[in-house]
């Protein structure tokens, strides 16, 4: 099927359009996650938000409601219990919590098998009109949370003891990149669904930082990164009929590999000139 062609359909223009805003905020969101080193919550909290579309079928309301509402609450969560205690470990503790009640939602709704395998894989494909205009809203609102905390986020992560000496707190900071990290990753469930939204959020960041001399840089080049991933992806989705997760996840690693090993080549190639 040629992908171009297949543009004239309006549930292909609505599939760019809610995987282009997806885009956007994963690579935006995505560099304080690679720079704070949240990428365990990355992982997690898609997990999660799969409880929260389950437990949205169960009810019969609008599943982005349910999994932007679930992650944001699991968010605090996560927030609330790393002050007492190591973050990997409040992470975990509210990934099986998540886990366990998206099982139980499952169960009690007896939800079908392609109800679920789309809740784990997306199906962008299925995204309405309406949709898009809902991926745009979240995806706008994790955004904003992020910039609003641009400057208290990196001073936090970069240095530490300076932040520490002039009573700069992380708790702010850390819980509104843990809600737009939620927000991220509930508008990222139709695309990729629960399972392979970590790669959108890591990959293009990551890529990105190998490349990127400022931050300011380093989000433009991942966001970029990002929505030509999902670009292609889709457009390789339509010519061959496979999940557009599969080439999200292969597409983000490809980048990964190949900004970090043009970096390599050129921090070689300037300490062999300056030898």
């Amino acid at each position: 099927m040629n992908p171009f062609l297949v543009l004239a359909f309006p549930f292909a223009r609505h599939a760019l359009l809610a995987a282009s805003f997806v885009a956007v905020s994963a690579g935006w969101i995505g560099f304080y996650v690679v720079v704070r080193g949240t990428a365990f919550a990355a992982h997690a909290l898609p997990k999660i938000g799969f409880a929260g579309a389950s437990g949205a079928l169960l009810l019969g309301v609008n599943s982005l409601v349910g999994v932007s509402l679930y992650s944001a609450v699991a968010a605090l969560g996560i927030g609330a219990l790393a002050e007492r205690d190591r973050r990997d470990v409040a992470t975990a503790l509210v990934l099986a919590l998540g886990l366990g009640t998206g099982a139980l939602f499952l169960s009690l709704g007896n939800l079908y098998a392609e109800d679920a395998m789309s809740l784990l894989f997306g199906q962008v494909l299925g995204v309405s009109s309406s949709g898009v205009i809902e991926t745009a809203c979240v995806s706008a609102v994790g955004i904003a949370l992020v910039a609003a905390f641009h400057r208290r986020l990196l001073f936090t992560t970069l240095a530490r003891e300076a932040a520490a000496v002039r009573g700069a707190s992380n708790r702010m900071a850390d819980w509104a990149l843990l809600v737009s990290l939620g927000l991220a990753t509930s508008a990222m469930m139709p695309v990729v669904g629960a399972l392979l939204s970590f790669s959108l959020l890591v990959g293009p960041a990551l890529a990105a930082r190998h490349l990127a001399r400022r931050p300011w840089q380093a989000i433009a080049l991942s966001v970029a990164l990002s929505l030509l991933i999902t670009w292609l992806s889709l457009f390789l989705s339509f010519a061959l009929g496979w999940p557009v997760g599969f080439f999200v996840a292969c597409l983000s690693a490809l980048a990964y590999a190949a900004c970090r090993g043009s970096s390599r080549a050129f921090a070689r190639k300037t300490a062999a000139r300056a030898a």
